[in-house]
């Protein structure tokens, strides 16, 4: 068993053209054993923003604070914590932090693809 607080994790920051202001972590992956789904945590900086992208996976997300919008089906929805988001595969999905606080969300993704 794992029980950990996800700011232990060291952050991958993400601050390009695609993605702004984003800080991701692995918090349950390959090396913890996890042999079918990974678990990653987002922090997104007022302003920021995930890529808008798409894939042959689903995800899960749970909002955990903050607010957002998410775009899926050619729309913006906007979410803040307590809510989930779920991505059918190859739905085009972008977050993007709408609010004047860290937006904060947690995403599964299926093993065997890249974590980060």
């Amino acid at each position: 068993m794992k029980v950990m607080s996800y700011t232990s994790e060291e952050p991958t920051h993400m601050d390009n053209d695609q993605a702004r202001g984003v800080a991701g972590r692995v918090a349950i992956g390959k090396n913890d054993g996890a042999n079918h789904f990974c678990m990653r945590v987002f922090e997104v900086a007022p302003g920021g923003y995930t890529p808008k992208h798409a894939h042959d996976w689903e995800h899960e997300i749970f909002i955990h604070a903050g607010e957002g919008e998410v775009f899926g089906n050619g729309d913006w929805n906007p979410v803040m914590g307590g809510d989930v988001v779920f991505v059918p595969p190859g739905e085009e999905h972008q977050l993007r932090n709408t609010g004047e606080t860290t937006f904060v969300f947690a995403c599964l993704i299926p093993s065997g693809i890249p974590e980060l």
